[in-house]
């Protein structure tokens, strides 16, 4: 008892001091690029969600976590604008429809994603493509193609978060508003009756790791500008929410680090516990030597009981009982007879062959015939019956 309030006092105090230099220690920088508006992480939404009344003054800003189309479908109202910041879209049939007819209504689309996958990019006939090339020396930028918007130098960034670009594009119906090193087009427009759908690949740029620098803020909100001032913004959270929630017990205690490696500490300790715990209480086993096998012992003295009787026609006929016994077992043929008909049914069901079995009829019949077997046809016997046991395998 003493072992185990020794052995409890020391993980406890192990668990503790492990849990404070947890809770201490830096928290690395979390990459993921959620674009949630409450996420303060490099890649969330939290400081554009924040500052859009800057960019927006006066505009009521809605969150929507419906598809496109129930959103789109239950508005009905004008004036207003649709913003979907994610890593990627998927639009299908009925939500490109719902689309246009909300943007013909005189309303606007602002997609930023990585992959627009569905009607938008067979419909508008685009190809988007990337171009992470790190052994370039020099930085790669974007810029707009309105000389109000434009700067001399364009807008460069770190992390390769601008590197994205439209491959492909339909020149008669996009309208360019952005490249990058004034090549590849990374901003278009389509017009869509009084509306507009406007199309940016680089999500990364509308994030809190591209609006706390100078460049990032101010690319932004050129960008966005080209939504004209509305009365509602409809911000998307569609495709950056995840489609189940965990429901587990365990989900807040998984949640944090310093949780999760408790958890995982007493679990741990437990387990060691119980281990030592049932190593010490375990009841030695006695011992058992195995048995001897007298099978073989017991063939040796029946064998040594026959050959000292020498009764040779008494061990020819059980060998032939046997013999007869396994093929009426096996292959269901009467044998009272060991008649021509046996030994054609014999030969066509069983593996042996036609001369093993025509052998083996005449040494039987020879053994009913006879009155006297010798040592020879004893052994000849027993040659031809284990030949057909072989074959028959």
């Amino acid at each position: 008892m003493r072992g185990i309030k020794k052995y409890l006092i020391i993980s406890g105090i192990l668990l503790v001091a492990y849990l404070v230099a947890q809770y201490y220690k830096p928290k690395p920088t979390n990459w993921f690029a959620s674009y949630l508006t409450e996420d303060k992480i490099p890649f969330g939404t939290y400081i554009l969600h924040q500052r859009i009344q800057d960019i927006f003054p006066g505009t009521v800003v809605r969150k929507s976590k419906d598809p496109i189309y129930n959103t789109l479908k239950a508005n009905a109202a004008t004036n207003t604008n649709y913003l979907i910041i994610a890593s990627g879209v998927k639009v299908n049939k009925l939500d490109f429809k719902e689309m246009v007819r909300f943007m013909q209504r005189g309303n606007n689309i602002f997609v930023s994603a990585f992959q627009m996958q569905g009607m938008l990019l067979d419909t508008l006939k685009l190809n988007i493509s990337a171009d992470f090339d790190f052994s370039k020396k020099r930085k790669s930028y974007v810029n707009f193609s309105n000389p109000n918007l434009r700067v001399a130098k364009g807008y460069t960034f770190e992390k390769s978060i601008s590197e994205q670009y439209f491959r492909k594009i339909d020149s008669s119906k996009a309208i360019v508003l952005g490249n990058r090193n004034n090549k590849e087009v990374n901003f278009v427009q389509y017009k869509f009756g009084k509306g507009s759908l406007f199309l940016m690949p680089n999500p990364q740029l509308l994030t809190n790791y591209s609006l706390l620098t100078a460049n990032g803020s101010e690319y932004a909100s050129k960008a966005l500008s080209y939504l004209p001032k509305a009365k509602t913004l409809i911000w998307d959270e569609h495709f950056t929410r995840p489609s189940t929630v965990d429901t587990s017990p365990l989900r807040l205690i998984f949640r944090y680090d310093s949780l999760r490696w408790a958890y995982y500490i007493s679990v741990f300790g437990l387990l060691i516990f119980v281990l030592f715990e049932i190593k010490r209480r375990q009841r030695i086993i006695p011992s058992i030597s195995r048995l001897t096998n007298t099978s073989v012992e017991f063939v040796k003295v029946v064998g040594r009981v026959y050959y000292q009787q020498r009764n040779n026609r008494d061990i020819a006929e059980k060998k032939v009982k046997y013999l007869l016994e396994y093929i009426r077992t096996k292959y269901r043929l009467r044998t009272i007879d060991l008649n021509q008909e046996l030994k054609e049914s014999l030969i066509h069901v069983s593996g042996a062959s036609a001369e093993t079995i025509e052998s083996l009829f005449i040494e039987i019949t020879h053994l009913k015939r006879g009155q006297m077997v010798h040592d020879k046809h004893l052994i000849e016997l027993n040659k031809i019956i284990e030949q057909f046991y072989k074959e028959d395998q």
